[in-house]
C-alpha cells in the first residue's frame, strides 16, 4: 500500500492521479512522532531566522554585579491564587564566610510578563529596524531586567544568548550539509556513472580523506585560522571545513547506487533516445533514490551541529564574540562553573533536543519518500 486513499466521495480516486509530493505528504502524516518533530524543527528554525525578536536583552551587554544570577522562572500562582505569569525579583547577598554573592528571590517584587514589548533596537532579518520583542517584563528598573535562564560570569543574559546561538549553530549545520550534499552527489555520481580512471581517482581521494583522523585534522585546520579574522570569516571557514570532511560517505553511497542503476532499462532507454548525460543523471538516476538522499541529509545535519558544538566547546571553532551553542558551553568547561552555575549547561539540552528531533524527522521523511514503504 503506497498511501491511504481519502475516505469519502469521489476523492477516493485521487490517490491514483496524485503527484509524488502529495503521496509523500500522505505517508508522512501517518508518522505522528515525525509530524510533531516537524513542528519542533519549524519553531527552532523560526528562532534561528529572527533571534533578536525572541531575545529579552542585548546578548552582548555585560554587568559584573549581576554575574551568575540563577534562572528566574515564570510563576503562575501567588499566595495560592492563579495569576498572570510573572517572575520574582532577585537580590544579592554576600556570604560573610566565602565572600561569594548569593542570589535569593525577593517575593515582595514581581515583574509581570508582557508580550510584544519594546526593548533594545535591532534589524529584523537584517533589514527592518524595530525594537519589538516577543517577551518582556513590566515595571523593571534600569539594569534589573529578569533573566529567564540566568546569567553567565559576565552578567550576560543566557536566554538571549541562547536565542542568538541558535542562528549560528543551525545555519552552520544547514549550509555545511548543503555543500557536502552537492559534492557527494556530484562526485559520487560522476564516479559511478563513468567508471574507469575517473572512478579510481575519486575513490582514492575519498579513501585518503577517510583515512585521515578527524580530530587532528580539525585541530590543524582550526589552528591555521588567523586569530585576527573577523567572526564572519571564521564562520565561513568552519562551515567549509565541516563540508569538505563530510561529503565522502554520501559520495560512496551514491556511487554504489549509480553502478547498479546505469544498466537499468530506463537508463538505457533514456540513453538510446538521445538524452544528455546530465539529464540522465539528474532527471532519471538521482530521483530514483531520493528517499536515501533525504535520509542521508537529515541525519547529516545533526552531525554537523554536533561537530560545530564540539569544535567551539574545545576552542577550535567559533570564538567569542561569536555566539553559538558550543561557545555558550565553553562557560561550563570547568567543574567549578558547573557546581556554582549548573544552568550554564542548558545549551547542551537544546543541542540534544535539536539532534533528536532532526533524527526522528529524517526517519519519517525517509519512509515517506520511499515509494515501496507500507
Amino acid at each position: 500500500m503506497i498511501a491511504p486513499p481519502p475516505a469519502k466521495g469521489d476523492a477516493g480516486s485521487a490517490v491514483y492521479v496524485a503527484p509524488a509530493w502529495k503521496m509523500t505528504w500522505w505517508r508522512f502524516r501517518r508518522h505522528k512522532l515525525a509530524l510533531v518533530c516537524l513542528w519542533v524543527v519549524g519553531f527552532i528554525t523560526l528562532i534561528a531566522l529572527m533571534p533578536e525578536f525572541f531575545a529579552t536583552q542585548d546578548p552582548f551587554a555585560t554587568s559584573a554585579r549581576r554575574a551568575y544570577i540563577p534562572p528566574q522562572t515564570l510563576q503562575l500562582t501567588h499566595e495560592g491564587r492563579l495569576t498572570w505569569p510573572f517572575v520574582y525579583g532577585v537580590e544579592g547577598q554576600r556570604d560573610p564566610r566565602t565572600l561569594r554573592m548569593e542570589w535569593v528571590a525577593d517575593q515582595e517584587t514581581r515583574y509581570p510578563l508582557q508580550l510584544f514589548v519594546r526593548g533594545f533596537p535591532y534589524r529584523l532579518f537584517g533589514l527592518i529596524p524595530t525594537d519589538r520583542h516577543l517577551l518582556g517584563f513590566a515595571d523593571t528598573p534600569p539594569g534589573a531586567t529578569p533573566n529567564l535562564l540566568g546569567t553567565d560570569r559576565l552578567g550576560r543574559d543566557q536566554w538571549s544568548r541562547l536565542m542568538y546561538g541558535t542562528r549560528i549553530s543551525l545555519s552552520i549545520g544547514l549550509v555545511a550539509v548543503a555543500i557536502s550534499t552537492v559534492l557527494g552527489i556530484l562526485l559520487g555520481g560522476i564516479s559511478g556513472y563513468y567508471g574507469g580512471l575517473t572512478d579510481n581517482l575519486i575513490q582514492r581521494l575519498i579513501e585518503l580523506l577517510q583515512a585521515l583522523p578527524p580530530i587532528p585534522i580539525w585541530l590543524a585546520l582550526s589552528a591555521a585560522l588567523p586569530r585576527t579574522w573577523p567572526v564572519t570569516w571564521v564562520y565561513f571557514a568552519i562551515t567549509v571545513i565541516l563540508a569538505l570532511l563530510g561529503w565522502t560517505r554520501l559520495a560512496r553511497e551514491v556511487r554504489g547506487r549509480f553502478l547498479s542503476l546505469r544498466e537499468e532499462d530506463f537508463v538505457v532507454a533514456a540513453r538510446l533516445v538521445g538524452a544528455s548525460q546530465g539529464r540522465i543523471i539528474f532527471s532519471h538516476m538521482v530521483p530514483s533514490f531520493t528517499s536515501h538522499i533525504i535520509a542521508a541529509v537529515t541525519l547529516a545535519i545533526p552531525l554537523m551541529i554536533l561537530n560545530e558544538t564540539f569544535l567551539s566547546f574545545l576552542g577550535l571553532g567559533l570564538r567569542p564574540p561569536a555566539i553559538s551553542w558550543g561557545v555558550l558551553l565553553q562557560e561550563a568547561q570547568n567543574l567549578q562553573s558547573v557546581v556554582n552555575a549548573p544552568w550554564l549547561l542548558i545549551p547542551g539540552l537544546f543541542v540534544i533536543v535539536t539532534v533528536l528531533t532532526l533524527n526522528i524527522l529524517g526517519d519519517g521523511l525517509r519512509d515517506a519518500a520511499d515509494p515501496y514503504s507500507s
